[in-house]
Formats: C-alpha cells, sequence, structure tokens
C-alpha cells in the first residue's frame, strides 16, 4: 500500500483539518441510515446505524467503530459506507454511548479501552447477521477494536475475519501529551472539550454527586478532563491508570487474527517515535506508517481532494481475508 499526499495540502495540520472540513467524502449521496436502537447487560442503551446492500442472501458486514466524538457522519464513516455500498457489503456504525445524539442513562461514557463494549457488540453483530464480518476503527475507537483483538485472543476469529486500525493513539500516554501541546492544544483540545464538557456536564445532572463539577470545568487539557470524568467513571484509578491498561501498543503481540495498523507519521496527535516498529508485534500484525496523511485525514485529488483513497486501502486489505 502506497500514499503520497496532494502537493497543496503539506503537513500533518493540514492533512487533518482540511479533510474533515472540506473534501469529499463520496461521490454519489448515500441512502438514509437504519438505526436500530440496543439496550445493553447494564440497563443503557447504544444505537447502531445500518446500511443494507442490495441483494438476498448473506453478505459480508463491514463495522465500523468512530472516534472520539463522532459519529456514522464523521466524514470517515461516510466514506467508509461509500465504500461498503460498492463492494455490495453491508455496513454498521455502533456509536459509542452519549455520541448518537442522545445522551445515554448509565453512570458511564466511553473510552480507548472499552474492549469490553466492542466484544458485546461484536458478539450481537454476529448473532443476527449470518455473514462475514470485517471490522475496522478509527483513532479511538481502533484502540478500543485493538484491546478487544488482544484480549479475546484465539477467540476473536469467531466473530471476525481481520480488523484494521486507523490513526490509533496505540501510546495513549503519547499522544494524551501530544494533544495536550502547543497548537495542538489550541485547536484540537479546545474542540474536543467544547462537546466533551457539556455531555459530562449533563450526565451530572443525570446523576448528582457523580464526579466534581467545578474540577471538570477547569480542565484545560484531556489529561485533566480524564482525570476527573473518564478514568473514575470506568474503574481506572486515574488518568495513568486509564493511559497505561487502555493503551493496545503492549499487547499487539497478542493478536490471533490478521490486523492492520494504520498511522501516518506525520499524525499530530500520535507521534511518530511512540509508534510500534515490527518487532515489537506479533505475526498478524500488518504495520502501514505512511510519511504522510495526518489524522484521519489522507486526502487525495486536486482541490477540494476527497478522503475515499484511505477506505479503499484499508477495505482492500481487510476483503483479502475475507476467504480465510
Amino acid at each position: 500500500m502506497q500514499y503520497v499526499a496532494p502537493l497543496w495540502l503539506p503537513g500533518g495540520n493540514l492533512q487533518t483539518i482540511w479533510p474533515a472540513l472540506y473534501a469529499r467524502r463520496v461521490e454519489a449521496p448515500l441512502p438514509a441510515y437504519r438505526r436500530e436502537r440496543w439496550g445493553t447487560p447494564d440497563g443503557d442503551f447504544i444505537d447502531v446505524d445500518f446500511l443494507d446492500a442490495a441483494g438476498s442472501g448473506p453478505k459480508p458486514l463491514l463495522i465500523l467503530f468512530h472516534g472520539l466524538e463522532g459519529s456514522s457522519k464523521s466524514h470517515y464513516a461516510e466514506a467508509f459506507a461509500a465504500f461498503a455500498m460498492v463492494r455490495g457489503w453491508d455496513y454498521a456504525v455502533p456509536h459509542f454511548r452519549g455520541c448518537s445524539g442522545e445522551l445515554n442513562l448509565a453512570p458511564r461514557a466511553y473510552h480507548s479501552g472499552d474492549y469490553e463494549e466492542i466484544g458485546w457488540i461484536l458478539g450481537r453483530l454476529h448473532a443476527q447477521h449470518g455473514g462475514p464480518m470485517l471490522a475496522a476503527g478509527v483513532s479511538l475507537g481502533g484502540n478500543a477494536l485493538l484491546r478487544w483483538t488482544e484480549e479475546a485472543g484465539d477467540e476473536a476469529s469467531k466473530l471476525v475475519s481481520a480488523v484494521a486500525s486507523i490513526s490509533a493513539p496505540l501510546d495513549l500516554a503519547a499522544g494524551g501529551m501530544a494533544i495536550g501541546r502547543g497548537f495542538n492544544r489550541l485547536v484540537y483540545t479546545r474542540m474536543f472539550l467544547s462537546t466533551m464538557k457539556p455531555k459530562a456536564l449533563a450526565k451530572l445532572a443525570q446523576h448528582p454527586g457523580l464526579f466534581d463539577r467545578d474540577k471538570l470545568l477547569e480542565a484545560q487539557d484531556l489529561y485533566a478532563f480524564d482525570n476527573v470524568f473518564t478514568a473514575p467513571l470506568h474503574g481506572f484509578r486515574d488518568t495513568d491508570d486509564y493511559w497505561t491498561r487502555g493503551s493496545a501498543k503492549p499487547h499487539l503481540h497478542a493478536i490471533r487474527i490478521p490486523a492492520l495498523a494504520v498511522n501516518a507519521t506525520n499524525d499530530p496527535f500520535v507521534p511518530a517515535a511512540s509508534l510500534p516498529r515490527q518487532d515489537e508485534v506479533g505475526r498478524h500484525v500488518t504495520l502501514w506508517q505512511p510519511a504522510h496523511g495526518g489524522h484521519v485525514g489522507f486526502p487525495l485529488g486536486a482541490p477540494p481532494g476527497h478522503v475515499r483513497g484511505m477506505p479503499e486501502r484499508v477495505g482492500g486489505w481487510l476483503a483479502q481475508h475475507l476467504s480465510a
């Protein structure tokens, strides 16, 4: 697989921001998603958006786990949807809790190491689909997907044929520190906190006393936010404990099914020095680390460009493992 960024979009920040805001996602309009609401084992709910391919009989199902504050309407999710439709595959985007446009009910949200949730979702999809399944995860969703694949070991092959992560911060501490500095702090951190803080405050209104409101309002980076909200709500001692236990990088050797990890080395969120080397992963893991692409960007073409190249490359790699 190769990727060369357009000359008119130099640098990791442009290759991150422009694709998300301005690049073309699809060539033709997508059909409307079909939404299912699933009750969870802990009395909560998640929403799963589906696109059903034409024709009868079992078809491959491509499942996409979105990134931090993402959804089925994210630019990468729609680009993967278009890829699946062209291939004649069914497509599903499970929303992490609170990301489907409606606040979830339980005193929890979602996090980068949420592998138990990933496993429950994949198990239910497998039970109702009836055909082969492939899974991809973007950024936070990519790390969580690989954490599930690591924990599942040989059992992973009973649910999915192959998995792929795109722009995942496989070392959460390195990614968390990177997004909390300089330009990243001014732009990306501010953007994420602008939606995460209101959601957290709404969760506090649901469950009074859940966390310290003043400390949450004082949080100016993801480290502080995770220390007040994400870590304690999901059973971690603090941010350091969460980032350590949630990171997929230390456990990549445990993966027993074909897995692709895609990371541009100019990703503003994921320092190149933190990326795994081939000698740090097991034989089932393929690393693709192009020099360009930014964070979930990988734009192609003349202005305004498009973002279909990455789903085509990743989806093509996944398709190679369907027969297996």
